[in-house]
């Protein structure tokens, strides 16, 4: 780990440490220290430059979750200390709903949902990031349906013509990091998986998932087998029948441990013309920006399949370009 902090034993430990140290144990000042000066964060949401921005949207957080809790489940990597390493961090959080905030008046509901960052580190700091929380999750738990809350929120943040924009590459800034992943086996098949499905090819989904892969899709919805697969990539890619599907990074590892397993970030751009998971089509044009972990393993002899999937979007955002489209 050359020029990281010697108190870490490895990279997965360095993510899953200053996570915990930052928010739980209410160190926000080391985001000076572990967080570049200009580092780029973003989110379905929006973009935030700079660290400043970021203190500020953790303490915001903070106060209307003062419980809130990450477990790391897991961290996909790829990279080297020298050259700047890539982790994808998936993370289990949970919070309860205390005070008044971005989520509206405080509803005292106990919440908890996934996430996935994209970080790339170097020298004992982030200064790239894609960050994804499962939104439609959160304000589904907390009494709304994620379009009505997207509706309320353009009215909070002033209307369709003063609201913060949700991301699309318009609006990106290109930041420091500019690798694709690795060139593992495991991240080319799930690749593989997912670009095959996106090509309307859903043959894929019982030839390479496992008849019992346990699955985790955006609303917080837990699924199996090679249905649930099926109606959830069904559904999104229906939506957005001639959307352009775009992998833009791809992590495969073998670790001692642990499942072969896999991290892609993803993006489908293009109309909303088609019947799915978002209702009367309305030629909005749409951003879904995701990210997925995958684990592979077999209980024999045969060939290894998919056996856990882990989606996440947000499709709070996805509704709000819709509505702004729509009015």
């Amino acid at each position: 780990m050359k020029g990281f902090d010697p108190k870490f034993a490895d990279f997965p430990d360095y993510i899953i440490g200053i996570t915990k140290e930052i928010w739980e144990d209410r160190g926000i000042a080391t985001l000076h220290d572990y967080y570049a000066p200009d580092i780029i964060v973003r989110s379905p949401a929006s973009v935030v430059v700079g660290n400043q921005g970021v203190i500020g949207a953790t303490m915001a957080t903070l106060a209307e979750f003062p419980d809130r809790t990450l477990f790391g489940e897991d961290v996909i990597w790829s990279g080297t200390p020298e050259e700047g390493m890539l982790s994808s961090h998936r993370l289990h959080s949970t919070a309860t709903h205390a005070y008044p905030g971005v989520y509206g008046a405080p509803t005292g509901k106990k919440l908890h949902y996934r996430i996935i960052a994209d970080c790339h580190a170097i020298n004992n700091q982030i200064n790239d990031e894609w960050l994804i929380r499962d939104q439609g999750h959160i304000v589904r738990q907390l009494g709304w349906d994620p379009k009505d809350f997207a509706r309320d929120l353009i009215a909070r943040e002033g209307g369709p013509e003063n609201c913060v924009r949700p991301f699309t590459p318009a609006i990106d800034i290109e930041g420091p990091y500019k690798g694709r992943g690795n060139d593992n086996e495991w991240g080319a098949k799930y690749a593989d998986i997912l670009t095959r499905i996106m090509g309307a090819d859903f043959t894929v989904i019982p030839s390479e998932y496992d008849r019992a892969a346990n699955l985790e899709y955006p609303g917080g919805i837990s699924t199996l087998s090679h249905d649930g697969a099926d109606k959830f990539w069904m559904g999104l890619r229906a939506s957005f029948p001639d959307a352009e599907f775009t992998i833009h990074h791809v992590i495969g590892r073998d670790d001692p441990t642990m499942p072969p397993r896999a991290a892609i970030r993803w993006s489908l751009h293009g109309k909303h013309s088609g019947w799915g998971a978002f209702g009367t089509p309305t030629g909005a044009e749409v951003y879904v920006m995701g990210l997925c972990h995958a684990e592979f393993g077999t209980l024999g002899k045969a060939p290894p399949k998919l056996r856990r999937e882990f989606v996440v979007f947000d499709e709070t955002a996805v509704w709000k370009q819709i509505l702004l489209k729509t009015g």
